[in-house]
């Protein structure tokens, strides 16, 4: 982008609650069922048919709001946001319009160019799903699914503070990190749980009046919102640059072409002709309601990498890492809890527990060895027990059989081997094998030191004690 211009960038955020049911009615928000399976008169929009708020979906709401410190109102209103489309059967969306439930709040985090920066929020506002269309199910034809139709979301819409791609990409991050942790949602955006619309403008650096902007949709991943608005900054600019101007309108994003396409002009909110839904009365939260959803929130997913680099005094790289998901954060500090290395079990869980957890394709509530046993492990390669090559042994045991490490250690007899006269035989048998070697170390090329200390490791079947190893080595190649 030219230096002569800025971007700006709003984004709105559909997030799916993470309920058993819809937000009117009982069916199911089951995924990947077939479709149109779980439908009934309310979510079909059929005549005399009622709605009737879900209480699990309002109090995720509520706790979406106060984790993001908003603004909660204790009596908001739904509204109908009328406009015809074939996956809304009622022929119009129930939302919350003029009075939503949470308004202001605030996300913090990483501006994409090293520092930190507050993202405001507008407005948090609960609302039902539509359908969904197929148009790869039937030749020549769309299909229509209308299980989504009612499920329950909530729309998280910021004001224009984000002021780049990468901004966007992490803000984004962040925000689906923290929802995660509140447990508000699973956000799954293969499943259609988060869903993101961009608003982008351009705009002189001097001008303090606000560009044309456009929406752009149908971006089904962070790495796309960041291409999608990094095409679309480079095209607006291009189009002022040479005179042009910018339309008003809904751009769809291809991601095979990498492009964007018109999707149709923009509509303003009179355009959906909202008025309060008549089904359904104001939503009234009590106080008492509103001050448990925050008084309940759990340390946030900030507040805790922050606490970690401090406590433990971790690296930014480990502390975000290692906080990235409640579950894993809080299975971190089970270990380091019972007093080890804080650096030491950092390196451990990122390395052996998130490597495991990688390959397997799971979370860590399904990690097979608690958190206890893991310490236990760390405690025995810190007091020199066993090596690292043999404490990734008994790892490995561990997961197969859940068995403790000591008990392993045991069967195996795996122990690290600090005999004096056993090592410095060991010593000896590599020095002599490798006579060529020997020489071209004390001829000055000191990398050959790791060569004998991997023959050590071998012929002693890792069981040797490096540290007193690798002195009973330097001693023996000086010797001659």
């Amino acid at each position: 982008m030219s230096a002569a211009y800025e971007a700006v960038i709003g984004l709105e955020v559909h997030v799916q609650l993470a309920t058993r049911t819809k937000l009117f009615c009982g069916d199911l928000t089951e995924f990947g069922a077939p479709p149109n399976t779980h439908v009934c008169p309310v979510c079909l929009g059929l005549p005399g048919s009622l709605p009737v708020i879900n209480a699990a979906a309002v109090r995720l709401a509520l706790r979406a709001s106060a984790g993001f410190e908003c603004t909660i109102h204790p009596v908001s209103v739904f509204a109908r946001k009328n406009y015809f489309y074939p996956d809304l059967p009622k022929g119009y969306q129930i939302t919350q319009f003029e009075r939503p439930i949470g308004t202001g709040g605030r996300v913090v985090s990483p501006d994409g160019e090293g520092g930190e920066r507050a993202v405001r929020l507008r407005r948090i506002h609960m609302e039902e799903d539509a359908g969904k269309l197929i148009h790869d199910r039937v030749p020549g034809a769309t299909a229509v699914d209308l299980n989504r139709a009612g499920t329950p979301l909530i729309e998280i819409v910021t004001e224009p503070d984000i002021v780049s791609p990468a901004h966007a990409r992490a803000f984004l991050t962040r925000l689906k990190q923290t929802l995660a942790w509140l447990e508000v949602s699973d956000c799954d955006m293969e499943k259609g749980s988060l869903r993101v619309d961009a608003n982008i403008s351009i705009r002189r650096r001097v001008d303090a009046e606000l560009g044309t902007k456009t929406e752009l949709k149908n971006m089904n991943s962070f790495s796309n919102v960041e291409r999608a608005l990094t095409f679309e900054i480079e095209r607006q600019t291009g189009l002022l640059g040479e005179g042009g101007s910018v339309t008003h309108q809904t751009l769809l994003w291809d991601t095979g072409r990498n492009q964007v396409r018109p999707m149709r002009s923009k509509e303003e909110s009179h355009d959906y002709r909202y008025f309060p839904e008549p089904d359904l009365p104001p939503l009234v939260i009590d106080t008492a309601t509103i001050a448990e959803a925050t008084a309940s929130l759990p340390e946030l997913p900030a507040a805790r990498e922050a606490r970690f680099r401090e406590q433990y005094g971790l690296p930014a790289y480990d502390a975000g890492v290692l906080t990235a998901a409640r579950e894993l954060s809080d299975y971190y500090e089970d270990v380091v809890g019972v007093g080890l290395d804080a650096k030491a079990v950092s390196n451990w869980v990122m390395t052996d527990v998130l490597g495991w957890l990688n390959e397997k394709q799971v979370a860590i509530g399904a990690f097979p060895i608690a958190a206890s046993r893991l310490a236990e492990l760390i405690e025995l390669t810190g007091n020199d027990t066993l090596s690292s090559s043999l404490a990734r042994r008994v790892f490995a045991r561990m997961i197969e059989t859940g068995e403790r490490p000591a008990t392993i250690v045991d069967q195996e007899g795996l122990s690290q081997v600090r005999d004096t006269d056993l090592l410095r035989a060991w010593v000896e048998a590599v020095v002599t094998e490798h006579p060529a070697e020997a020489d071209r170390y004390r001829a000055g090329d000191p990398k050959l030191l790791a060569f004998f200390m991997g023959q050590i490791m071998k012929r002693s079947a890792g069981k040797a004690d490096p540290r007193q190893a690798t002195r009973l080595l330097r001693e023996r190649l000086a010797a001659d």
